[in-house]
């Protein structure tokens, strides 16, 4: 997908702001406070996940107004496509997401998923992600998702199944004394968790043996 414009109302501390991409490379700079990551959060949002720096969507909303609003242009393959991206605060007349395409038809409302927005890919790097290489095992696991969730449609269902059935087992394993037929629903949870966490993990290393060759290629050994 290439980004050709995008128009913000009302997200975080812009009030209006226009992005027009080079064809190339375009670089943000100003002052510190100008709302430089918040336009990029904002094209990160086109690809119909989560804020990257784990903000809820009330957040991403002006002080004082009732919804941010972004209008984006762009070409998936060689179609051009416009939507009109609102994220609207609790108790307005339009709570949560709604995207609708140029011709103002309704594509999804609520949390859109990446399978119903636009064909869009994104990585976002920011200061925060050195916690890949400091941090522990969980944050790399969460990058690699996040990745997958873009790469195949699927791999959002299957980690949103795993995900409910390790909640699941917890909160029977927290009840597992007064809970009647505990045993039997322990061995239902665990079954699943090897049919979902296998499916998980195959992605997982699929995706990792696709990137071993370009890493290999790029490797530097510096000690000698």
């Amino acid at each position: 997908m290439r980004l050709n414009r995008l128009a913000v109302t009302d997200y975080r501390n812009l009030s209006a702001a226009v992005l027009e991409p080079a064809p190339q490379l375009t670089v943000l700079c100003g002052a510190n406070g100008q709302g430089k990551t918040n336009l990029l959060e904002a094209v990160w949002l086109l690809t119909g996940g989560k804020s990257f720096r784990g903000a809820k969507d009330a957040e991403l909303i002006r002080r004082g107004a009732d919804f941010a609003v972004l209008e984006a242009a762009f070409e998936a393959g060689d179609r051009p496509q416009e939507i009109r991206l609102t994220v609207g605060a609790k108790g307005t007349q339009r709570p949560g997401r709604t995207v609708r395409d140029r011709k103002s038809t309704r594509l999804n409302s609520s949390h859109p998923s990446r399978s119903r927005m636009p064909s869009s890919a994104a990585v976002a790097f920011d200061p925060n992600h050195l916690s890949l290489v400091k941090g522990g095992p969980e944050g790399r696991r969460h990058f690699l998702d996040a990745a997958l969730c873009q790469l195949y449609p699927g791999y959002l269902a299957a980690e949103r199944r795993y995900l409910r059935v390790v909640a699941q087992k917890n909160a029977l394993l927290k009840a597992y004394d007064i809970t009647p037929g505990g045993d039997v629903l322990l061995e239902t949870y665990n079954e699943a968790l090897v049919t979902y966490g296998c499916e998980v993990m195959r992605r997982r290393a699929g995706y990792l043996d696709q990137l071993a060759p370009a890493a290999a290629a790029n490797y530097r050994d510096i000690s000698s």
